[in-house]
């Protein structure tokens, strides 16, 4: 991965520039905003679109025929977006109030897999979501796997941001008997739901595993 090409402007010292942690975030979120340009509506277009990381890339998955995947193949440049939301802050003021987050942007030309290399994506990402699936479920079929898309983004043009800690009030404000502080945030997996046409089988191990699983 090359050094961030970005400046941030607003806030730098908010600014992420380590790898690893880049990555762990990356890896923390489950879903990107995928913003680009339709080549047909020349509108711009936000899609969210699950995802997983392999190395120094992101892999995208989905329908040929959807909107954003032949936007995707067209080559046009994307902004793919992960934020994960950490707590809200609670100042003396509606003003100095904010959110604690980690967010990673990624920018570039998404390339569409194919063959072996397309089959070794989808695994990676099968394996982000629900580890495991990939070898317990059914194989893909042949249509299956020609009608879903695989592209990936590589991680060589990125930023980072974070905020973490408590209110930061103006020193005119801290005086005020006003509660000033923050409010973790934070996700879990629940109880998996069984369908009414499986209550027959017992829940595997690898949805156990998973439900074990927590986000800071």
């Amino acid at each position: 991965m090359s050094e961030q090409k970005r400046e941030i402007k607003r806030k730098p010292h908010r600014s992420v520039e380590e790898l690893d942690e880049i990555y762990s975030i990356l890896d923390e979120g489950m879903v990107a905003h995928v913003g680009f340009v339709d080549p047909e509506s020349k509108e711009p277009v936000v899609i969210p679109v699950a995802y997983g990381r392999d190395g120094n890339r992101i892999l995208f998955h989905g329908s040929t025929g959807s909107r954003m995947f032949m936007a995707l193949k067209s080559g046009v440049q994307i902004c793919a977006t992960v934020t994960l939301l950490d707590g809200i802050v609670s100042a003396r003021s509606p003003f100095n109030s904010s959110m604690n987050y980690r967010s990673v942007m990624a920018f570039g030309i998404p390339k569409v897999l194919e063959g072996e290399a397309k089959e070794k994506a989808l695994y990676a990402v099968s394996e982000r979501l629900i580890p495991g699936l990939w070898d317990a479920g059914r194989e893909q079929t042949k249509k299956e796997f020609a009608q879903t898309m695989m592209v990936e983004l590589t991680l060589d043009d990125v930023t980072a941001k974070k905020r973490s800690g408590e209110a930061l009030d103006d020193e005119e404000d801290k005086s005020l008997p006003i509660w000033a502080g923050y409010i973790p945030i934070e996700n879990s997996y629940g109880e998996p739901i069984t369908n009414e046409n499986a209550k027959h089988l017992p829940i595997p191990d690898y949805i156990k595993n998973l439900v074990k699983r927590k986000a800071k």
